[in-house]
């Protein structure tokens, strides 16, 4: 796609036409139609990780050095070539997906009145400018960059542990991973929190249109709730990014007898923090949902009173009334439904966020933890302690 191109409002995506997406079609890597995010993982990841085993094996570090010194000991080097990596590559198949079908819903679902089509794709076409732009790209290959340089491998570091020789430099190995693994993995991560901050950016800009939201709608967020499904295109990087942490804890557990515990203020930092960043494009829709309560209660609490007042004339006081438009010539039921819509106005929350949205975020990052509690105690310990409890 030619970066020019016009943006259909219906068929926006964080991910098609970025730069990194569009170099990797010049390459001839990538199809023009399709993300190619398969190859670009397996790639990429090979790419990583081929060096450092091949140098390893080639020079008896790979399994014959002390065992918690050997590459094989060392999970996280590992985690980040072969987890995290096509991870954060094979996750832009799911955004791609997630971004597109959000996009649809917002055109097709009613919420853009027609006197808003051109708005509506106003809005979406200065995100897709942002998408498209290098400067982002730029300053995060730049950053993870320097973070390499100042962070690079060093003799003392237990990461690099398996690649310092005898002289106590640091090997190929080691350089490797410092310098060409782990700016890949940070630019990467990088490019991902831009793809955040651009759905904040699209969410924001929209709720600031006069959406035609209805505050009875049964999804209780004025129709919009399709727009929970925006932390599930992040999965695969929030697995990535907890895998990361769990990778590195994982040799201290298993090698050098840490415990779980001393992990935990880290651990509970990273999900408040990433649980939160994952938040912001559904909190950018607060104020429009916020607003479109506020304005219905009082609209739906006068028409409920006033139903209740002429039921209680016509029904209760036998009067006779001359508008019977909103009473039904049957009984009283009409209560009981204009109560009913009353509550569903009074129960719309302001923040698009329902069970699965935080089972989108808790369920991924809960896994590779998971894995580093039975890395301290295996699952037959666990299961024994439980046969024990129950017997």
């Amino acid at each position: 796609m030619d970066r020019a191109a016009p943006v259909d409002p219906q068929e926006f995506s964080p991910v098609e036409n970025d730069p990194p997406l569009r170099g990797w079609r010049r390459a001839h890597i990538v199809p023009a139609d399709g993300l190619g995010a398969v190859r670009r993982a397996l790639l990429l990841a090979l790419f990583a990780w081929l060096p450092i085993a091949f140098w390893a094996a080639a020079n008896g570090r790979l399994s014959s050095m002390p065992s918690e010194e050997s590459l094989l000991a060392h999970y996280g080097v590992h985690v980040r070539c072969l987890i995290v990596i096509p991870c954060l590559i094979l996750g832009e198949e799911m955004l791609h997906r997630v971004g597109k079908h959000i996009s649809w819903q917002f055109g097709t679902s009613g919420l853009i009145p027609a006197e808003l089509r051109s708005e509506f794709g106003v809005v979406v076409g200065s995100v897709a400018r942002l998408r498209d732009a290098f400067l982002p790209w730029m300053v995060a290959l730049a950053v993870a960059i320097l973070v390499s340089i100042a962070d690079g491998p060093s003799a003392q570091d237990d990461r690099i542990a398996w690649a310092v020789g005898p002289d106590g430099l640091v090997g190929f190995g080691g350089l490797w991973y410092g310098y060409v693994v782990r700016p890949i993995v940070v630019a990467l991560l990088l490019g991902w929190i831009w793809r955040l901050v651009l759905l904040t950016v699209l969410m924001w800009r929209l709720g600031r249109l006069p959406l035609a939201l209805v505050a009875t709608h049964p999804d209780r967020t004025g129709g919009i709730g399709f727009v929970q499904t925006i932390p599930r295109g992040f999965a695969p990087v929030t697995f990535a990014s907890a895998s990361i942490l769990v990778g590195r804890w994982a040799h201290e557990v298993v090698y050098h007898g840490a415990l779980l515990a001393q992990f935990q203020p880290a651990a509970i930092t990273y999900a408040i923090v990433w649980s939160l960043a994952l938040l912001m494009p559904l909190f950018a829709l607060c104020p429009i949902l916020f607003t479109t309560r506020k304005q219905a209660l009082p609209m739906y609490a006068a028409l409920v009173g006033e139903q209740a007042r002429l039921v209680h004339r016509r029904w209760i006081e036998r009067k006779h009334i001359e508008d019977e438009d909103v009473l039904e010539r049957g009984g009283i039921g009409v209560m009981a439904d204009a109560a009913t819509v009353y509550a569903q106005v009074k129960s719309m929350r302001v923040v698009p966020i329902g069970r699965r949205t935080l089972l989108a975020i808790v369920a991924p990052m809960a896994i590779p933890f998971l894995v580093l509690v039975m890395l301290k105690f295996p699952l037959k310990s666990i299961l024994l302690t439980l046969v024990k409890v129950l017997a």
